[in-house]
């Protein structure tokens, strides 16, 4: 996914073996973020129902996920400095395992706030995992292959992401639609007796998780990982920043923030909202639950292009301006048609977003030398796009209507298209 730049390891620490170890490791992890990550696309009407939730309230979902990168990205880089890089991620994999372990309290009283407080806790192990991994993707391997690197993490990362809504959704989701129809005719004892039984499905597929994420924290430990140095910066970098005293002095930086910011909120929109969106036109849930995974299958898609297209045949700053433009049209295209021609719109957004992270990150944090750690911490608070934009596609769904609610993401990609074009090079050419 993301990139640091100015790291260094160890020379004992680069041997071949280490390295591929490593990144296997690593590999393992953004398949973990994927898997977790984009169960909420699930999860959103999964407990809109179990809950008995308005548009607006199945939106908390991402939110509570979410907006735990802004509120613990900078203890997340405290913590890491105190105990390493690999202490740090069996701590984050622990973390998030409580997270999972409080669905279960949440199942079996049928409590929204407690499963919200269990998804705010997976997402501060999430923040500390993402802190802690994203320097290796640069550093294990000849710095001009990183951003191939980039991608195959993606990779992982997306092909986890398509899988988990397939698995949880034919837990949860089973038989909803006939559900659904019940429910209308049942007095209020049953219907609640019926709620109970649908909130007590998702307790198994955690146990599960949890189980998982408590041995590969154990793997972790014991692993050969290497730590790494995050604070050397080259000669040429620490004289064309030695007028500098904040990172608040990078525009370009700034700007990058706020862009990746945009840029989850718009993937997590597209991929967290396209199976209720579908249920909104009409499709069954039964069907609609698939819909994620589309969405993400033409990510991974796109990752495969970014692999073996740049730079030979583009640039990253190209990739970002064709990915901002296509975002635009297939915007257009989900607002102003219907059924499953609108749907596969929003599907097709997965193939906009594919590209712009490993091109918006290392654009921003160009240049940043000493100040990296810093802009690095700003970046990951920017994560947090992806909780508040799609809580207000749920309110803007309940004033109008799913489907008008999409014009959200359209100023969005205008302003990454800016990025791309100008926005990148904002005070570079004073330092």
């Amino acid at each position: 996914m993301s990139t640091v730049a100015d790291v260094a390891i160890a020379p004992a620490d680069t041997k071949p073996a280490k390295s591929s170890n490593a990144i296997l490791i690593i590999g393992a992890l953004f398949f973990v973020f994927g898997f977790v990550t984009w169960m909420n696309s699930v999860l959103i009407p999964y407990l809109k129902l179990a809950c008995e939730l308005n548009n607006f309230e199945s939106y908390l979902v991402a939110f509570a996920f979410y907006i735990s990168y802004l509120v613990m990205a900078v203890p997340s880089a405290w913590l890491l400095k105190k105990t390493g890089f690999k202490k740090g991620m069996a701590v984050g994999l622990g973390i998030m395992a409580v997270g999972a372990l409080l669905f279960i309290p949440a199942a079996l009283s049928r409590t929204y706030m407690m499963f919200l407080l269990g998804l705010f806790v997976q997402g501060t192990g999430l923040a500390v995992l993402q802190t802690a991994s994203n320097p290796y993707i640069t550093i294990l391997g000849p710095i001009e292959s990183a951003a191939k690197r980039i991608s195959i993490m993606g990779i992982c990362n997306k092909i986890a992401g398509a899988i988990a809504p397939i698995v949880l959704g034919a837990i949860t989701l089973k038989d909803t639609d006939a559900l659904k129809a019940r429910l209308l005719q049942m007095p209020v004892q049953q219907k609640a007796a019926e709620l109970n039984q649908l909130a007590s499905r998702v307790i198994w597929p955690y146990v599960v998780i949890i189980a998982v994420l408590a041995l590969l924290a154990l793997f972790i430990l014991f692993s050969n990982l290497p730590e790494i140095d995050t604070d050397k910066e080259d000669e040429q970098t620490a004289l064309n920043n030695t007028n500098k005293t904040s990172v608040f002095q990078f525009p370009h930086l700034l700007l990058g923030v706020f862009t990746l910011f945009l840029y989850v909120g718009v993937e997590v929109l597209a991929g967290d909202s396209i199976i209720s969106y579908g249920a909104s036109q009409g499709v069954p849930l039964s069907t609609a639950k698939f819909f994620t995974t589309c969405t993400l299958l033409f990510m991974i898609a796109g990752y495969i292009a970014g692999i073996i297209c740049i730079p030979k045949y583009f640039s990253q700053q190209s990739a970002l301006k064709v990915s901002a433009v296509s975002g635009l049209i297939f915007t257009l295209g989900a607002v102003f048609t219907t059924g499953y021609v609108s749907v596969f719109f929003v599907a097709l957004l997965g193939l906009s977003n594919s590209l712009l992270w490993p091109a918006i990150w290392p654009l921003a944090i160009a240049g940043l030398g000493r100040f990296t750690k810093a802009g690095s911490s700003m970046m990951i608070m920017a994560i947090a796009g992806g909780a508040l934009l799609p809580l207000c596609y749920g309110y803007l769904s309940d004033i109008f209507n799913p489907t008008h609610a999409y014009w959200l993401m359209f100023p969005c990609y205008a302003f990454i298209l800016y990025y791309g074009i100008k926005g990148h090079k904002a005070g570079l050419a004073k330092a």
